[in-house]
């Protein structure tokens, strides 16, 4: 493979060919500042651009999510208040936004017109590399003090700030809480002990000099990582790098990381409590039955691929579906009524860790969880796991490196973010972007029966560094934390002088102000309608009226996937058939097939498919939005080479599936109260907007 042409000011390091993907992995190092490019070259128009830095908190201030906010509020070329908004009306980009791990800070965004891309290049690279950080941008986006009567010194402070809020409703977040809390006990020692979004608590600790040391250190082209991906060269990009922003810099003789965990010498037991607020709790939401047991393990580096491929395995092997023994396990347990939404395995920082848990528990059965999941991994390390049920996690695994998909991001976002971890960790992004190889090695691996039962073994039960948490609810805490706010702002008020008092008045009126001005947008670029495309390109259909269904194919590059959905139109339902609509379209794909069980039948689609599932989708006819039309939707995708059995499984489905498990349906229905109740802290805004829709039309009802 010729090498590709480099700008002057970069070093070419290598190139790689991911014949999976259908591209090539490039990578580059900024001469002078040690800035690291990534470029994955594909012939997609969709181009994207990421820059990505290492922020390592030391403290829970959030000083990382807030700087993120703040540098996003004016650059020394666009000094306008919000530019990142501003450009969003003037772009005709895919994708758009900033986002803070808890090891790095990146600001991606994807285009599919060339001049759009470029005119968004120029505003992100001012914004990220020569950002204003005023003041005032910090105490709008950070946090600040304020008299709950603006005007009046008399009235009791108040705390403000976009960031301080937004982790104010995230930490309300029970899983948001099991998760900090969990990683609290996992991570003792390094940067993930941490709350990087930022604990409310802690929050108004951060001043506005230590946000600006935080960022000249950390937003710094020699701890930046720019990664690229799509039809432009590597060369042209790098181009502009160098003009709109590296030139201007000196290396920084500080590099930035995470060291590795100290490991525990024995398993640790915690208990702690999270708000519980439910004022008229019914039989089935008790206090006492709200508690979250889970353990967590803390396993090897992220950047090592086949190490992180072997515990990807085991945890699909696991916890795959419901034949899977582990979720098996939690599922039917009468410990709690269940499994924890924390369940699976976490990749994203430099450190693997393996969690299993349980909601709608007791802190008593904390002893009889533990032995619940020792006893199956003792049976997985002592008998192993049937060696189809390893396939199909397996073939889950491939499915996941062949998709072209984003959970909505575009396809080359996707990839981007998938090689972050491991260049963040200066490990190798271009492994992680080719897993065929690794997949190939354990294909070979898994034919010894002894290979699950060693890594279940090795990676969970000889591991020390072991952490079980009971998280229960307290319906007092809520009360506390705000008494111990109003206390703090008491003490606060209590020191201030007439100065003070008029400084945060004055403050407040200023950024009151500031909010009403209008900005001179015209500063911004922006693309015209001499730009934009005049045609549409869309992919053609080919329609056959074939038995027993007429049938509709698009044709499109999936890298080997294939994408399937049944639609049928529902016929007019009783009042009592409709109230069952969503329970049938929810149990639909979880319940046996035929002469199988569900548990065989969870097997089935593993083993084909990556994954299946019923909807119902109403709406309105376009011209009458009274007219409502309803059509039950069965959509399931898996690799081209399982079709016909993919189509016999979606078959079946629709056709023979078994209510007569009505021990499964009763779990089934257990598991979705549990998701419900625990998803209505981060869903408040949607479900009142459904209820406020109800009364425009049938189809909000």
């Amino acid at each position: 493979m010729s090498e590709p042409a480099t700008h002057p000011a970069f070093e070419f390091l290598r190139s790689q060919q991911v014949a999976s993907l259908n591209l090539v992995v490039e990578e580059y190092r900024h001469r002078r500042t040690g800035a690291q490019h990534i470029h994955l070259a594909s012939d997609s128009p969709e181009n994207v651009f990421l820059v990505a830095l290492r922020t390592v908190p030391e403290d829970s201030s959030g000083v990382a999510h807030i700087l993120e906010h703040t540098a996003l509020c004016g650059s020394e070329k666009y000094p306008v208040r919000d530019p990142f908004f501003m450009m969003i009306r003037r772009s005709l980009n895919t994708f758009m936004n900033a986002m803070t791990s808890s090891d790095w800070t990146a600001y991606p965004f994807a285009s599919l017109n060339r001049k759009d891309y470029y005119n968004l290049l120029d505003v992100y690279l001012d914004a990220v590399f020569f950002s204003r950080l005023d003041p005032m941008d910090f105490a709008q986006e950070g946090h600040r003090i304020e008299f709950s009567e603006p005007d009046n010194p008399e009235s009791p402070l108040v705390f403000k700030g976009v960031v301080y809020n937004e982790m104010k409703g995230a930490m309300s977040s029970v899983p948001s809480t099991l998760w900090q809390t969990l990683s609290k006990y996992l991570y003792p020692t390094t940067t993930y002990h941490h709350n990087s979004g930022g604990d409310p608590a802690s929050i108004p600790d951060l001043s506005y000099q230590q946000l600006k040391d935080f960022y000249q250190t950390h937003y710094h082209p020699s701890n930046a990582i720019f990664m690229t991906f799509g039809d432009i060269p590597a060369a042209e990009l790098q181009s502009r790098f160098e003009e709109q922003a590296l030139a201007r810099f000196e290396p920084l003789d500080v590099e930035i990381s995470v060291p590795d965990e100290k490991r525990y010498l024995a398993p640790l037991r915690v208990e702690e409590a999270y708000a519980y607020d439910e004022e008229t709790p019914d039989e089935e939401t008790q206090p006492e039955r709200k508690t979250h047991l889970v353990m967590g393990w803390l396993l090897g580096a992220a950047t090592n691929l086949m190490e992180s491929m072997e515990a990807h395995l085991l945890a699909s092997a696991l916890l795959d579906n419901s034949a899977s023994p582990l979720q098996m396990a939690l599922e039917t347990t009468e410990l709690g009524t269940a499994p924890s939404p924390l369940c699976g395995l976490d990749d994203s920082q430099k450190e693997l860790c393996f969690v299993c848990g349980i909601e709608g528990s007791e802190t008593d059965q904390v002893r009889n969880f533990e032995e619940l999941v020792l006893n199956v991994l003792r049976e997985v390390a002592q008998h192993g796991i049937p060696r189809d049920q390893v396939e199909a996690s397996l073939h889950q695994l491939e499915l996941q490196q062949r998709e072209i998909t984003g959970d909505g991001y575009p396809y080359g976002l996707q990839l981007l973010m998938t090689a972050l971890t491991s260049a963040t960790h200066r490990g190798d992004p271009i492994a992680l972007l080719d897993l065929d190889p690794v997949i190939a090695t354990l294909r070979e691996r898994i034919q010894d029966d002894n290979y699950i039962k060693q890594l279940a073994q090795r990676l969970l039960l000889d591991n020390q560094h072991r952490v079980t948490l009971s998280l229960r609810p307290d319906q007092a805490l809520s009360a506390r934390k705000m008494q111990a706010e109003m206390a703090r702002l008491a003490a606060i008020q209590a020191g201030l002088d007439e100065e003070q008092k008029e400084a945060i008045i004055r403050q407040a009126n200023v950024l009151k102000e500031r909010q009403g001005r209008k900005d001179d947008e015209s500063i911004l670029p922006k693309v015209g309608l001499e730009d934009i495309p005049t045609q549409l390109a869309y992919v053609a259909a080919t329609e056959k009226l074939q038995s027993p269904l007429p049938l509709t194919t698009y044709s499109a590059g999936t890298n080997g996937l294939v994408y399937q959905q049944v639609i049928m139109p529902m016929p007019d339902f009783s009042e009592q058939e409709l109230a069952l609509l969503p329970l049938y379209s929810n149990v639909l794909t979880e319940l046996g097939v035929g002469e199988r069980n569900y548990l065989d039948t969870q097997l089935w689609q593993s083993r084909v498919c990556g994954s299946i599932h019923a909807m119902i989708s109403a709406r309105g006819n376009p011209l009458d939005v009274n007219a409502l039309r309803g059509h039950l939707v069965l959509s399931a995708k898996g690799l081209a080479r399982n079709q016909q059995e993919l189509s016999q499984l979606m078959q079946e489905t629709l056709s023979a599936v078994r209510f007569d498990e009505l021990d499964r349906i009763h779990d089934l229905v257990s598991q979705s109260r549990a998701r419900r109740d625990s998803s209505i802290t981060g869903n408040g805004h949607s479900l009142a907007m459904t209820a406020a829709a109800r009364g425009i039309s049938p189809g909000a009802q």
